[in-house]
């Protein structure tokens, strides 16, 4: 089993931040069929292999994932994608 933890601070503000999250988990929902939730101000989620959760802040993101045997294997990737994503999708 394999964790990725990446943290982005943001200018957003905490609304503009948790919509840029809901869009996205929207978007793993239809491509990976990830199931999720919003709890408070984290969104958590969850599909077969790997689950995770978004914390969102006023200032800050961080994206804790927990990928199961077979997706430990492409643990490095998986993070690139979180970081290039974040870096995208979070600036001002």
């Amino acid at each position: 089993m394999s964790r990725i933890t990446v943290e982005r601070s943001h200018s957003l503000g905490r609304a503009s931040a948790r919509e840029k999250a809901e869009a996205l988990a929207e978007r793993l929902a239809r491509e990976y069929a990830v199931k999720y939730r919003w709890v408070g101000d984290t969104l958590e989620f969850k599909r077969s292999g790997a689950d995770g959760s978004i914390e969102v802040s006023d200032e800050l993101v961080r994206v804790s994932l927990k990928l199961g045997l077979l997706l430990s294997a492409l643990g490095g990737t998986i993070k690139r994608e979180i970081e290039e994503t974040l870096d995208k999708h979070l600036q001002g």
